[in-house]
Parts: structure tokens; C-alpha cells; sequence
């Protein structure tokens, strides 16, 4: 078999896992019961996995998954990274018309820039830190998709739908559309997500480093692939350019990640190459091919040395003294509530990769990126918000989808028990409190079977000093679990006159 057919199937390849990964995005809309696959990805992330293994302490099983792909690498090379990497992928395929694929040719010292991002990631998890989590390219896709481009692509569909509805005669296609589409692969209800505008800015940064080198993120800033480079090292089986090499420069021209080395010969670098094969099908003389080698490649001057490592866990220490200094450890935001069954904060930040798969999956809405509430360390970890969506007492699947176990995949039973916070009335605002207004929406929508919240008949002048009888709400504290259901549910305008707060 040619090397160009080699590379077809490695572009096929490309295709299916990229179409696997958008399936996993459909396939895990907001419902109750969570599709146990949505996370297959994450499974496979060895970054993922080392950084919250190492920041928690802990085995993770559900990680383990990643073995699988360090042992490819350490065969084949950074395969992931040119036949699995969905991220990897989407960077092939953008494309600047009016840019060569090298439009900047940057020294290859730029290299270091991703071995220094990986060292700070894995020094700040040795400290229980995984806020950098943020720049594995599985999160910044899959947390873009979610906040983003999914509740967008709903929204584009939903609001054609609502102008060519009055059209008579497509009425049928659209409630055929809808019947098929609802539900399967667009999402019951509209999704909204804060901070969506600063998500998608971070990945439309990424994308457009396209224009001033091909696949610029791949090169000079991922963190998984300066990981899964280092493992390359000691590749058993590795791409070489052939004794008959003319230094035609017809391969250099072909890699689209800069990975071969002119001045040692054309020498092909293992912990750049991601084994796209395009070098081998481009060479005239098809000289170029596999060899196997049981010596680790040579250390490079872009390569991690004893200075970066030190300055690295030197750039990890200050960050997270600085972090952990805030005022947010003093007086903790009252208003922050995690997803179920979280019941330590410093658990959930050791753990959590910032992929919003919960949020993805969340049938309300409710869970949230954080921003400042929790301080910067917390960034993009979930909270719930119970004004935007609450807690839906029959489901469960934001922990059943979270791939390091930062949220606890509990069973319904024990997740309907598991305490999120405390309801509160405010006396001021809640209309039969303040107004003495009937209203029992509060004590209607909460799902505790004994209910949490119980009337209670007072007797209270109405607005021309006549005596009246009211139901005033009143929240039992060992009954309720915080769901938030009250305080969505509430009808007095703008911030509801019942909210949750966190346990202290």
C-alpha cells in the first residue's frame, strides 16, 4: 500500500472520530438520564487524566482509559494528535486562503511555550490545582460546543422555524422537522450559558492563530501535545527520511506542523511529527518510511530543561499563593451552590477539568461557568443558579457524565437526598409576606415528598386596615435540599423573593 492511501485512511479516520465526538455532543442533550458514553473523549485525555490524578491524589478508573493512548504513543508517536484529535482535526481544516501554511516562520524555540504550559498545569495539580485545565484542547472545545455553538444552532433553528411557521403549507414539514429534530438532536428548551461571549472568543483566538502558521495551536501551545511529544521521545516505531534523501525540501513542504528538521539533514522530530504521513507520500524518491529505533531522540534546544522545570513549579507556586490569598477564602460567596452530591470545595477544584460536560447535560439550564465568585481558581467550574434553572429532582446525569468524578455519579435515591443548599424567604419581597398577596407557588413546586416548604395561615391588614388571612410560606431546614425549584418558580419580578443559599 502507497503512502498516499496510508494518508486517505489517516484523513478517514480523521472524519470518523470527528463525526464520533460531534455524535457525543447530540447524544448527550439535556435530559434525566445521562447517554454513559458522553464522556468517551475525556477518557482517553492523558493530560486529563495525569493532571486530576495528581491533584487529587487519587486512582481515577474512569481515567484509565488514558493508558490506552500513552501506550500508543510510546509504539507509534502522537498518533492522537493526527488521527483521533477532534480540536487537532477542526485546526487541519481551517484554512486562511490568503495565508501560505507557514505565512510566519517563528524559531523553533517557540516550541518551548507548550512544554512550559504543560510543566505549570502538572506543577500547580502536584499543589491541587487544575485551574489551567482550561487549555486542554478536549475542554475548549467540548466547553465551547456546550456554551456556545449547540445553544446558538438551536436558537438559528428555532427562530426560522418561528418565521416561516405563518407560511400554511410548510407547516407540515416544520412539525415534521420538529418531531424528528426536538428532543434527539436539537435540546427541549433553549440553553443560555454566562460568559459564552469569552468562551468563544478563546476558541476563535485559537482558530485564527491559522493565519500566521498552520495548525499554530498544535505547534506551539497545546499542552497534551507537548505531553504526548515527550512521550515520543521513545517511540518505538518512527517516521524517517531515506538514505537517498536529495534534500529536495519536497517533505518540509508537506508537514504541516514544521516538524522536520532541515539543518540535521531532514531529519524527521518525533515529538513534533504527529504521523499525518504527508512527508512520506510527498518525497519523489519514496525513500521515506517506518523504522523501528529503541534509542530515545536526542534532546532538542527548544526541549524542556532543569531551568524551565524549576521555573515552571516556581510560576505554579506564586500563582496559587496568590490565588488562595483572596478575599473569596475569607467570606465565601453565599450565593455559590455546587451540583449535587459536591460536598468539599477544594474536592471539587482538585477534580474538576473545567469540561463542562455537566453543564452540557443539565435539562434546565441551572449549572453555570463560574467567573470570580469562587476567585479565579474556581474558573469555569460548575455552579448552580437557580434564578436561570434548578435542580431537577428526577435526574441525575451531570454526575453519571463527569469524567474525573468531581461531581459524584450517585444513584437518583441518593442524589434526591444529597443537600445543594438552603432555601430562604425574603420577608420583604415574598408577596404574602410583604403584600399579603395570595401566592403558593413556592410550596406548590417543591418536590420533596414531606414537603420542605409548608403554609401557614396569619392574619394581616389588607390596604384599607381591614384584617385578612394569609398562607405565608415558611422553609423547613431539615427538609430542604436546595434544589431551587422555589426560587426559578417565583413570580415576583427580577430576584425572587425566595432564594438559596449555600449550608455553611
Amino acid at each position: 500500500m502507497t503512502w498516499s492511501r496510508w494518508r486517505r485512511i489517516r484523513q478517514i479516520s480523521q472524519i470518523a472520530f470527528f463525526a464520533l465526538f460531534v455524535y457525543l455532543l447530540f447524544a448527550a442533550l439535556p435530559q434525566q438520564a445521562a447517554f454513559p458514553f458522553a464522556d468517551l473523549f475525556f477518557r482517553f485525555d492523558p493530560l486529563a487524566a495525569l493532571g486530576a490524578m495528581l491533584s487529587s491524589r487519587e486512582w481515577i478508573p474512569r481515567l484509565a482509559l488514558a493508558l490506552v493512548t500513552l501506550a500508543l504513543t510510546l509504539v507509534l508517536g502522537r498518533v492522537w494528535c493526527g488521527w483521533v484529535c477532534p480540536m487537532g482535526t477542526l485546526l487541519e481544516w481551517v484554512h486562511f486562503p490568503s495565508a501560505p501554511k507557514r505565512t510566519v516562520k517563528l524559531s523553533p524555540h517557540w516550541r518551548s511555550v507548550k512544554y512550559f504550559i504543560l510543566l505549570v498545569i502538572l506543577a500547580a495539580a502536584l499543589m491541587g490545582n487544575l485551574s489551567l485545565m482550561v487549555l486542554d484542547p478536549l475542554t475548549i472545545f467540548t466547553r465551547t460546543m456546550t456554551t456556545a455553538i449547540l445553544p446558538g444552532l438551536n436558537y438559528v433553528v428555532t427562530s426560522i422555524e418561528k418565521i416561516l411557521y405563518p407560511v400554511s403549507f410548510l407547516q407540515p414539514l416544520l412539525d415534521g422537522m420538529e418531531g424528528l429534530l426536538r428532543g434527539s438532536i436539537l435540546p427541549q428548551k433553549q440553553q443560555v450559558f454566562d460568559q459564552n461571549l469569552f468562551i468563544v472568543a478563546l476558541f476563535i483566538g485559537i482558530l485564527a492563530l491559522n493565519a500566521l502558521a498552520h495548525r499554530f495551536w498544535c505547534r506551539y501551545l497545546c499542552p497534551l501535545g507537548a505531553l504526548l511529544g515527550l512521550a515520543s521521545k521513545v517511540a518505538i516505531l518512527r517516521p524517517v527520511i531515506g538514505l537517498a534523501c536529495t534534500q529536495c525540501g519536497e517533505c518540509d513542504n508537506a508537514c504541516s506542523v514544521d516538524a522536520i528538521s532541515k539543518q540535521e539533514g531532514y531529519e524527521i522530530v518525533p515529538a513534533d511529527c504527529i504521523v499525518c504521513m504527508d512527508c512520506l507520500a510527498a518525497c519523489p524518491q519514496q525513500e521515506a518510511g517506518f523504522s523501528l529505533s529503541w534509542h530515545p531522540d536526542p534532546l532538542r534546544d527548544y526541549d524542556p530543561t532543569r531551568r524551565q522545570v524549576l521555573g515552571a513549579f516556581a510560576a505554579s507556586a506564586v500563582g496559587i499563593v496568590m490565588l488562595r490569598t483572596g478575599v473569596q477564602l475569607k467570606q465565601p460567596y453565599s450565593l455559590l451552590l455546587r451540583p449535587p452530591g459536591v460536598r468539599n470545595e477544594q474536592d471539587l477544584l482538585s477534580r474538576c477539568l473545567r469540561c463542562s460536560q455537566c453543564m452540557k447535560v443539565c435539562p434546565t439550564s441551572g449549572l453555570q461557568p463560574t467567573f470570580a465568585e469562587a476567585g479565579l481558581e474556581a474558573l469555569w467550574t460548575p455552579r448552580l443558579m437557580p434564578r436561570l434553572g434548578y435542580c431537577d429532582y428526577g435526574c441525575n446525569a451531570c454526575g453519571q457524565v463527569c469524567p474525573s468524578g468531581a461531581i459524584p455519579a450517585l444513584d437518583l435515591e441518593t442524589k434526591r437526598k444529597a443537600i445543594i443548599g438552603l432555601a430562604v424567604v425574603d420577608r420583604n419581597r415574598c408577596l404574602p409576606w410583604a403584600r399579603g398577596v395570595t401566592c403558593i407557588v413556592c410550596e406548590e413546586m417543591c418536590p420533596m415528598p414531606e414537603k420542605a416548604i409548608r403554609l401557614e395561615e396569619a392574619e394581616m391588614p389588607d390596604g384599607r386596615g381591614n384584617p385578612i388571612v394569609v398562607q405565608r410560606p415558611h422553609v423547613l431546614q431539615d427538609l430542604c435540599i436546595g434544589c431551587g425549584i422555589c426560587q426559578r418558580q417565583c413570580p415576583v419580578d427580577g430576584e425572587a423573593a425566595i432564594q438559596v443559599y449555600r449550608r455553611t
